[in-house]
């Protein structure tokens, strides 16, 4: 269960951040308007939010959820990844183990955007105060907390525009020294001209996802929500698969918060089938906030 999550309002200079979406320039006042009823739902899932200041210095800093990877522990159970079986990669090797666990656990992220590194300095001194160690990626390595996705006591780790595989290798071994098991997926756009050993072998030209999670959710119960591009993807064997349509893909990213889950709005087949698998789900306008890559996880991070 979650009980606090960490957001930033977008600033006044929220359309000067980084996006490849081509669907034109955000309104400020609605994005507010949005982000407010982004943390009100947030609020009505039962969390005490920490609200940061808006930073025109960074005019992405709304996603804070790329600064950070939280991991959340589960009760008692000290032997990870027990269900999740091996896929062979020969580039990017599985991990697991069985060490012991810490209760509390924060990774500070190394933005594959340099024009972003500055908005984990902030993050850094907050996370500070609530987790008693930080495990911070270093140089080569570039990690976005947008490519990590905790499946229980899996990860699933995106290589991507963003996070290179130093950065990925990085977080992996630590996850493994802490008993959790990890997996690689490479959405990077196919490139006849690089050796195959560069990339996982069931990778494929998945260029309009910036993110893994802009295509993949967890939403417990050993159930996954994937869009099309993705759903065959080996990695994702042994997990329920709740599909995606292409024409409704944005709504992938979707985040379980406690008893809801909360859903962009827009999206009826999508949020029609979750309502079937008996989930109460939340949908929000996200429209300002799509035209600039980002979707619902992107906008806190949870813990």
């Amino acid at each position: 269960m979650f009980t606090r999550a960490i957001v930033c309002p977008p600033a006044p200079n929220f359309s000067q951040g980084l996006t490849r979406s081509g669907l034109g320039a955000p309104d400020y006042e609605r994005a507010l308007r949005q982000h407010q009823a982004y943390c009100a739902a947030l609020e009505q899932c039962g969390l005490t939010l920490t609200k940061l200041e808006a930073n025109p210095d960074y005019p992405d800093s709304t996603f804070v959820e790329d600064t950070a990877v939280l991991v959340e522990v589960s009760d008692g159970d000290t032997t990870r990844g027990a269900r999740h079986h091996k896929v062979e990669s020969q580039a990017l090797p599985h991990s697991r183990a069985t060490a012991p666990v810490s209760e509390r656990l924060a990774i500070l992220t190394r933005p594959g955007a340099p024009s972003r590194a500055g908005e984990v300095v902030t993050i850094r001194k907050l996370l500070n105060e609530v987790f008693p160690a930080l495990f911070s990626i270093q140089s080569p390595g570039t990690l976005d907390g947008g490519d990590v996705c905790q499946a229980e006591n899996h990860f699933f780790i995106g290589i991507s525009e963003r996070t290179n595989e130093a950065g990925a290798r990085q977080l992996a071994e630590f996850l493994v020294s802490q008993g959790f098991t990890t997996s690689f997926v490479d959405i990077r756009k196919s490139d006849p001209g690089v050796s195959p050993a560069t990339h996982s072998p069931d990778a494929r030209a998945t260029s309009d996802l910036l993110h893994l999670k802009s295509g993949l959710a967890y939403l417990g119960e050993n159930r996954l929500a994937v869009t099309d591009e993705l759903c065959e993807r080996v990695e994702f064997a042994g997990y329920d698969v709740i599909r995606v349509p292409s024409s409704e893909e944005y709504g992938a990213n979707c985040i379980r918060v406690n008893d809801h889950v909360l859903v962009a709005a827009g999206h009826p087949q999508f949020e029609g089938r979750l309502r079937e698998l008996g989930y109460q789900t939340i949908a929000l306008e996200m429209s300002e906030f799509q035209k600039m890559d980002g979707g619902l996880s992107c906008l806190s991070l949870r813990f």
